[in-house]
């Protein structure tokens, strides 16, 4: 694990767009393509905006993302589709990008497209209560599925509604479709974007577990192999004692 502690959310999101870009290159360069799975939400706005800055050649790049609510339209401000469509796809000329639609009819297809190549490089938010896609915890750490559907619980619900892609909690849908953590433990490498305040008791929890625990489901991460953690003033806030840097 590598922790990377900037000022800003910006310059947090520059650097973690600078490696991911790196990593891009380095793998069109070696097999001729790159395969890349992105996340959403308000804390990966710096990030997405410094990588389509990048220097990547993104026709010989393909897309996956994390997750999508269950049954929610695309037209949703809320929809997972339409933000990687306004702040990443429409920006860059992909080489192709498969979407979560929130449909569990399409998780086959789906996993049949992801899983017919490696993925190079996974960035992979940690939520409020340190959930990685929609694996809120207590996480399943079992399954082998590339996606499952899950149940979000209160905490998911209120950070979905902190962030104003929901009005209250009741709007907030049930259930989504989430890529499982046994899938994203599979990128060759893993980079996770957490500024501001609101992540500093996960970050804390997860870097000062000793182990990796389904009721803290980013220290899984912790367990990989090539796990970039980037982080701002603000998210590092709470780190004062030991971290423990590999388990």
């Amino acid at each position: 694990m590598n922790i990377h502690i900037q000022e800003t959310a910006q310059q947090l999101g520059q650097q973690a767009a600078h490696l991911t870009a790196q990593y891009l290159r380095e793998a069109i360069l070696k097999t001729g393509s790159a395969r890349l799975i992105l996340s959403t939400g308000s804390s990966q706005f710096e990030t997405l905006h410094a990588l389509v800055q990048e220097d990547v050649d993104w026709s010989k790049v393909v897309m996956f993302h994390l997750d999508e609510y269950a049954g929610l339209p695309e037209a949703h401000p809320a929809s997972f589709r339409k933000y990687l469509k306004e702040r990443f796809i429409s920006l860059v000329p992909l080489g192709a990008y498969h979407l979560v639609d929130g449909n569990p009819a399409s998780i086959p297809d789906l996993t049949n497209e992801l899983r017919k190549a490696p993925i190079d490089v996974g960035l992979i938010g940690i939520g409020e209560n340190a959930h990685i896609a929609f694996n809120d915890p207590p996480a399943n750490f079992e399954t082998k599925e590339a996606y499952i559907t899950v149940n979000l619980n209160e905490s998911c619900k209120r950070q979905q509604v902190g962030e104003g892609w929901f009005a209250s909690i009741e709007d907030v849908p049930a259930q989504a479709i989430s890529m499982t953590v046994f899938q994203i433990m599979q990128c060759r490498h893993i980079i996770s974007s957490v500024p501001h305040k609101v992540k500093a008791k996960a970050v804390y929890d997860t870097l000062c577990s000793s182990q990796a625990v389904p009721e803290i489901p980013a220290t899984i991460l912790k367990t990989h192999s090539s796990f970039d953690l980037f982080l701002d003033k603000d998210s590092s806030s709470l780190i004062t004692g030991p971290v423990v840097w590999s388990l």
